[in-house]
């Protein structure tokens, strides 16, 4: 089941006994408990019918406890279980943490697999099961998705990003011009609540129908709109060593903002997009725009950097960037500070 259709059920009072929700993006994780947690019961029948568990502070008989309880004065009662990958003996099959229960006896059916194959239907038991998913070949999966919802949030890849805080943007009445989109989807990587609670400070502070610019993201959110990696990649295209320099520099002086590491994966990223660029057959504008994954908006940037970087170059360049992104990590390099890699690696990648 989508994370649509969940909503819309939910929107439509249509409710299951057991929701696990799983997956590398915890997003839509949050989104789906927080909506059954605020909706599903009033505010007096939240007083008795509503528990909430962390999984490091409980344990698999005290969730199944609660859940096998009949609500007070009223339909339903829910339970929810926030965190629960930290929760050991969790899910059957699953490695047992060495603190955790005692292995089970023979035959003896795992707690929640025999609560899920016989819930209680007044109760909506919630799990959130963040950064890592079940084996949906087992038979633990295949009950839960027969008795109730299971749901896997999977991580959206990063060339993804730019058209989801375009969609977000406009679900939230705004615009946005696609230099500040890229701005933010350079700055913030792929972690969706880091975007969500970054734009909510524009929503905050711009009314709504405004177009969200470089400036405005700037202004309330303080990614500088000249100096990061998007510049820099753009800068480095048109070998414009006076640029690169400054926003390098920039990021030297300012190393816990622009980690070394995220500036070698947006770099690999930019340079591996121009060697797709040189190997394309189709060289028409639409073709190398979904070839490349970017908005045409910025194809030109791709074009101009392709005629300064040959396929030779761009080879090198990116084993450059392996050994730099080793470097950092601290693989043969002992002594010499981030701020001085990035000089060195800068003048190399042009030089």
């Amino acid at each position: 089941m989508t994370f649509d259709q969940i909503i819309s059920g939910l929107q439509n009072k249509v409710y299951h006994p057991v929701y696990f929700l799983s997956g590398e993006e915890p997003y839509y994780i949050d989104l789906i408990a927080d909506y059954i947690q605020d909706h599903v019961l009033n505010e007096m029948e939240k007083e008795f019918n509503l528990s909430v568990y962390y999984g490091r502070d409980t344990d698999i008989n005290t969730l199944i406890g609660a859940a096998k309880r009949f609500p007070m004065m009223s339909n339903y009662q829910v339970v929810i279980l926030r965190e629960a990958q930290t929760m050991p003996n969790l899910v059957p099959g699953a490695k047992v943490d060495k603190d955790g229960p005692k292995k089970k006896e023979k035959n003896e059916k795992h707690p929640l697999e025999a609560y899920v194959e016989n819930p209680l239907k007044s109760t909506i038991l919630v799990i959130c099961y963040k950064y890592k998913t079940i084996d949906k070949r087992k038979s633990f999966a295949k009950t839960i998705d027969k008795s109730g919802v299971l749901f896997e949030s999977a991580k959206l890849y990063d060339d993804k990003i730019p058209a989801w805080i375009t969609h977000h943007a406009k679900e939230k009445g705004l615009s946005i011009n696609p230099k500040a989109t890229m701005l933010l989807a350079e700055s913030l990587g792929s972690d969706l609540c880091r975007i969500v609670n970054e734009m909510d400070k524009l929503t905050l502070n711009i009314p709504a129908g405004t177009e969200i610019t470089p400036e405005l993201v700037e202004m309330y959110i303080g990614i500088s709109k000249d100096y990061n990696v998007f510049e820099l990649q753009k800068a480095i295209g048109r070998k414009d060593i006076s640029k690169s320099n400054q926003i390098m520099n920039h990021f030297a002086s300012n190393p816990k903002e622009n980690p070394l590491i995220m500036t070698i994966s947006i770099l690999f990223s930019f340079f591996s997009k121009l060697m797709l660029l040189h190997s394309s057959a189709d060289k028409s504008r639409p073709a190398l725009a979904s070839l490349l994954s970017v908005n045409p908006f910025f194809l030109n940037d791709y074009l101009d950097a392709a005629k300064n970087f040959s396929s030779d170059r761009i080879h090198k360049i990116i084993s450059l960037l392996r050994e730099y992104d080793m470097k950092a990590k601290g693989v043969d390099n002992i002594t010499t500070e981030e701020s001085e890699l990035m000089r060195e690696m800068l003048w190399k990648i042009i030089h």
